[in-house]
Order: structure tokens, then C-alpha cells, then sequence
């Protein structure tokens, strides 16, 4: 059984990925690598499953959940041409 204290200690990333359609994809994820996986199963997403294969165009620094929801929020409310340079320029190596 998994506590508040185990997931709070996780380590969480928001993601862009880029869809065959050219369409972009934000998500948040505590695996990156089991999650790009799924996308491209389609089984992550309804929104990918119709648009395979996806490629992961970048990601955020590693924060808490609450960060890296909040971001998720602020890049989805974003246009599609500001995106990747949001992202990109909180992207740092942990």
C-alpha cells in the first residue's frame, strides 16, 4: 500500500512530445522512460493513441508533483509556438 509520504518523494517531470500529426502533447510523469512506452503502445493517452508515433521533444528539470502539475497547467494554457521555448528554458540538469 503505497502512502502519501512514498509518492510525495518521487520525483515528477512535465513533457512535450511531438505527435505524427505534428500536434504537441504536454504530460507530467514520476518515469519518463515507462510513460514515452506507453504513448507509443497507446495506452497513455486517447489524444496520442490517434496520433502514433510520438517522439519526446523535451522535458523539465525534476521537481515535487505540485510543481510539475502547475507547470503542466501553465504550458498547457500556453499557444503551440511559445511551448517548446517554455519548456526548454526551465530544462536544466538535475
Amino acid at each position: 500500500m503505497k502512502t502519501k509520504k512514498t509518492s510525495a518523494k518521487k520525483i515528477w517531470v512535465v513533457y512535450l512530445l511531438r505527435c505524427n500529426d505534428n500536434s504537441l502533447y504536454t504530460g507530467l510523469t514520476s518515469n519518463i522512460e515507462k510513460r514515452l512506452i506507453a504513448h507509443n503502445k497507446g495506452i497513455a493517452s486517447k489524444y496520442t493513441r490517434a496520433r502514433l508515433p510520438v517522439k519526446l521533444i523535451t522535458m523539465s528539470r525534476r521537481m515535487n508533483r505540485k510543481e510539475a502539475m502547475r507547470l503542466e497547467i501553465r504550458i498547457k494554457r500556453m499557444p503551440k509556438e511559445k511551448k517548446i521555448a517554455a519548456l526548454t528554458g526551465i530544462k536544466r540538469a538535475n
